[in-house]
């Protein structure tokens, strides 16, 4: 499992949004510049994190984006999860086809990588934006 680097800066642009607070707009080109994102990347990445509701977009003069809920509501999982998709540790845990010997409902292997993965999905659940800017 790797974090990717959009998951890093859409976690960054959480961050500068919730130092705003809910609702507060910000513009792309200021949030790219403040977070030292590409601005086309910067956009991309919004219009993920507004289309799994993350952020929400303003259209027009007064238009930008704002987070869609408080930063204690807004978890770090959520955010990796909406740029990269589901965590998986290892293939098998997607989907029992993926298992290269076909026994993945009884595989130690597999129970374990689950039971790790559990934790880290966890662990990046019990980290919240309000805490990452309390720190």
């Amino acid at each position: 499992m790797r974090i990717t680097q959009e998951a890093d800066y859409a976690m960054r642009i959480i961050l500068a949004l919730s130092r705003r607070g809910e609702g507060v707009r910000l513009d792309a080109k200021s949030i790219a510049q403040e977070e030292n994102v590409p601005q086309r990347f910067a956009l991309k990445i919004l219009r993920k994190l507004t289309k799994s509701g993350i952020v929400n977009s303003f259209r027009g003069v007064q238009g930008g984006y704002a987070i869609s809920r408080a930063p204690k509501d807004i978890n770090m999982l959520d955010v990796i999860v909406a740029i990269d998709g589901p965590v998986y540790i290892n293939r098998c845990l997607e989907s029992a086809e993926a298992c290269n010997l076909n026994r993945s409902k009884n595989c130690m292997i597999h129970k374990e990588l689950a039971r790790v993965q559990g934790i880290i999905n966890d662990e990046m659940k019990e980290v919240n934006f309000e805490q990452l800017l309390n720190e």
